[in-house]
């Protein structure tokens, strides 16, 4: 069970890294970064989906809806620091965890 946690603060104190490196990037382009998009619902043209982006030092997530004849709307935003987000994900979802961890390794090469 030791084991386990450190990896988890392993993978934890990693992805922090990595959202920092990303947020130096927007600092840089002043454009923030797509973490990952879900759809949650779909009918018709119009769709309900999180967006969850990386800006300078905090990442956003938001449910929006839009598409069709539906003007883009905000239902809930939520805003995260980088040291407190990594270990918000993880308690969400580990798959998606990793996999911001691969999306990010990849976009910061």
């Amino acid at each position: 069970m030791v084991k386990q946690i450190s990896l988890d603060a392993w993978q934890i104190q990693h992805l922090t890294e990595l959202l920092e490196k990303g947020s130096d990037i927007v600092t840089k382009t002043n454009k923030p970064i797509v973490l990952y998009r879900q759809t949650l619902e779909e009918e018709n043209d119009s769709y309900e989906e999180i967006v969850c982006t990386l800006t300078k030092g905090y990442i956003i997530e938001q449910m929006v809806t839009s598409g069709g004849v539906l003007v883009p709307s905000f239902h809930q935003q939520f805003v995260f620091t980088i040291e407190e987000y990594p270990q918000e994900l993880l308690r969400k979802s580990k798959d998606r965890f990793l996999e911001m961890i691969d999306f990010l390794e990849e976009q910061l090469k």
